[in-house]
């Protein structure tokens, strides 16, 4: 045999059939048969009929199992031959298409369309399909129920995207380019057929031919060449025509038995380039890329079948079992590459089964407000995207986990969208109370009756707080027009009590003269005479009539003078107290707001309330001093505390008195 040159390519078999070199570190053009699509057949890839023997049943196992392997690589070549385009599918890279989004998916669609041949590509196209309508279908359920809960019909729902129309316009022109490639693709295999079988009448004819032996030789040789660039053929014809071209083939070699130097010359030649085939082979059993040698593989064996003839009777089970045992090493690689995938795949599978437990887990509680369900929303929309990127799972439980992943989400959706249509209705019903108010209010933003309607106007902001949402589409509208009015009435209430008339104006500018007159009083020595020029001081004071609003601090001041009065004169503090305080309640009793005196009603009762408290725990703190002398500074406190608390109690139970006769 002839040196083997390291650097040339296993392709060389291919271009020059003349030539005993052979590269071993070329790897032959990745065929683009998917590795699930090979299926058994029963063509025989041997150089001819092996006699039966009987061998142990180890041995006839590992023969049939090695059957079944040349079976499916001789059906993926079938395949190849009917189009031989499909070896370059596997130079195409197989990108993550699960977890991309519409935009990436279509991106990638059309770079495919621009960068690679139409026929190469038909399985990237599908799992972009998929992925898309998938993902596409999904997004149009949730703008459908955004749509529904916002208030919208389900019959007017419709929903379009630019994505969208980006991807019908690519795989529409990728159907039209598919459909035109296999148009050309079925006439070129009629006729490279109508070829193949014209080769084999001519084969069939050379035995008959009286010519000079070296002539026949050549004519059948270039007949070999023309089989081999004849093109590929349908792949159900292609067994068929190959065995019956290589039957006449070996009839011819029989033929040559009177030559039988041409016929060992290329027994020769056929026998060299079979075993750089397997030495191949026996490297390609080394690769660490168990699909990349699987491949390759397949195509040594198109070779040794498509563009070599038989070898000397004595080599051919021994090379043929030579190139098995190289196949079936490669193959045990690529089953445990597969293997790790499975791993790989279950791995992901329980990740999924995992996030479609907490969909469910969230599905079914039954949440009664909008923000905890706006937070399971968010965690839904997490965990929907942590499922598509979670990675592929086996094949045999992928519809069922879609179906399971899909049920999941569809019952939480339906639970979130009957909360929402309840929450409709809730909102609808107080969208009519709040209506309702606006009426009311509308009815009396002009009235000038103050007493009774501003009680009631009030009345109705209050019932507008305790009103829960209404749709969202309503509620700036309804709350301008309820804020309008509102607004309407109480700038006229202000406008009426800001009116200054000339009632207003003198009574203050009497009280300022009156105010300048106490500056200058004198008090009787007598206690009480004092006392009562003060009570009097106070009744001309009020009868001076009201004052503007803006002119009301005048009231303050009176009020001061008052106070400086009552200490010149050195009366009791509780009295004093008493005097300023009538004289509060009177100020009170005459203002426009009538509740100003109920909420000092109020307030003394709470203050009565509270000092009873105190004086109860002060006294429940003197237990603590059982054994303690009573003149103890810290018992002498408490006492004194409780007594500075009865005194003050004394004083607001007086003051409420007084406030009762008021009534």
């Amino acid at each position: 045999m002839s040196d083997i040159n390291k650097t040339e390519t296993v392709e060389g078999i291919h271009s020059n059939n003349n030539s005993n070199t052979l590269n071993k570190n070329q790897k032959v053009e990745n065929l683009t048969l998917d590795d699930s699509q090979i299926i058994n057949a029963s063509t025989t890839a041997g150089d001819d009929i092996k006699t039966s023997v009987e061998k142990p049943e180890q041995e006839i196992k590992a023969t049939d199992e090695n059957d079944e392997l040349i079976n499916e690589i001789e059906v993926s070549n079938a395949e190849d031959a009917e189009d031989e385009s499909n070896k370059d599918r596997h130079k195409i890279e197989v990108k993550a298409y699960d977890t991309m989004s519409l935009e990436a998916l279509v991106n990638e669609l059309e770079k495919l369309l621009e960068k690679e041949k139409v026929q190469t590509i038909k399985n990237h196209v599908d799992s972009i399909n998929t992925e898309f309508k998938t993902k596409l279908q999904t997004l149009i359920d949730e703008k459908k129920e955004e749509f529904i809960n916002d208030g919208g019909n389900e019959i007017d729902f419709y929903y379009t995207s630019p994505v969208q129309k980006r991807y019908k316009e690519a795989y529409k022109s990728y159907r039209q380019k598919i459909n035109n490639y296999y148009k050309s693709l079925e006439q070129n295999l009629k006729q490279n057929l109508a070829n193949k079988l014209e080769i084999i009448e001519e084969l069939k004819s050379l035995i008959n031919v009286e010519e000079n032996i070296n002539t026949t030789y050549k004519h059948f040789k270039d007949l070999q060449e023309r089989w081999r660039n004849s093109g590929p053929i349908p792949r159900d014809k292609y067994n068929n025509a190959w065995n019956s071209y290589h039957h006449h083939t070996e009839i011819f070699y029989d033929f040559l038995n009177t030559n039988r130097d041409l016929r060992d010359l290329d027994f020769k030649h056929n026998l060299e380039r079979k075993l750089l085939i397997i030495e191949r082979a026996e490297e390609l059993a080394q690769d660490d890329d168990a699909l990349r040698a699987f491949r390759e593989l397949q195509e040594l064996h198109k070779m040794w079948k498509e563009e070599l003839g038989p070898v000397p009777k004595e080599h051919r089970e021994s090379i043929w079992d030579r190139f098995k045992v190289a196949t079936k090493i490669i193959n045990d690689k690529r089953q445990e590459y597969y293997k790790g995938v499975d791993k790989i795949h279950e791995k992901n599978l329980e990740v999924k089964l995992e996030i479609i437990s907490r969909i469910e887990a969230i599905a079914e509680q039954n949440t009664q407000s909008h923000n905890a369900l706006q937070q399971n929303i968010k965690t839904i929309e997490t965990l929907r995207e942590a499922f598509f990127n979670a990675g592929k799972v086996p094949i045999k439980v992928n519809e069922e986990t879609w179906a399971k992943f899909k049920n999941g989400v569809r019952l939480f959706n339906k639970k979130k969208n009957a909360f929402y249509k309840d929450l409709k209705q809730e909102q609808f019903n107080n969208l009519q109370l709040k209506l309702d108010l606006i009426k009311i209010a509308e009815t009396h933003k002009e009235s000038d009756d103050f007493e009774i309607t501003t009680p009631l106007m009030k009345k109705i902001q209050g019932d507008w707080k305790k009103i829960g949402h209404v749709p969202r589409k309503d509620s700036d509208k309804i709350w301008k027009r309820f804020k309008t009015a509102c607004n309407a009435y109480f700038d006229s209430v202000n406008a009426k009590k800001n009116a200054v008339s000339e009632e207003q104006v003198e009574a203050y500018n009497k009280k300022a003269e009156f105010l300048k007159s106490l500056k200058d009083l004198e008090l009787p020595t007598d206690k009480e005479k004092g006392i009562e020029v003060i009570k009097n001081s106070i009744k001309q004071w009020q009868n001076l009539g009201r004052v503007p609003n803006d002119k009301r601090y005048i009231d303050g001041k009176f009020q001061k003078a008052i106070d400086d009065l009552l200490t010149n004169i050195k009366i009791d503090k509780t009295e004093a107290e008493l005097i300023k305080y009538e004289n509060k309640l009177e100020i009170l009793a005459d203002s426009d707001d009538k509740r100003n005196l109920d909420n000092e009603r109020v307030f003394i009762g709470k203050k009565i309330d509270e000092i009873k408290k105190e004086i109860i725990q002060l006294e429940n703190n003197l237990q603590f001093f059982k054994n303690v002398k009573d003149d103890n500074p810290l018992v002498k406190a408490v006492y004194s505390n409780i007594a500075e608390h009865k005194e003050s109690l004394s004083l607001f139970k007086t003051k409420l008195q007084i406030i009762k006769k008021l009534y």
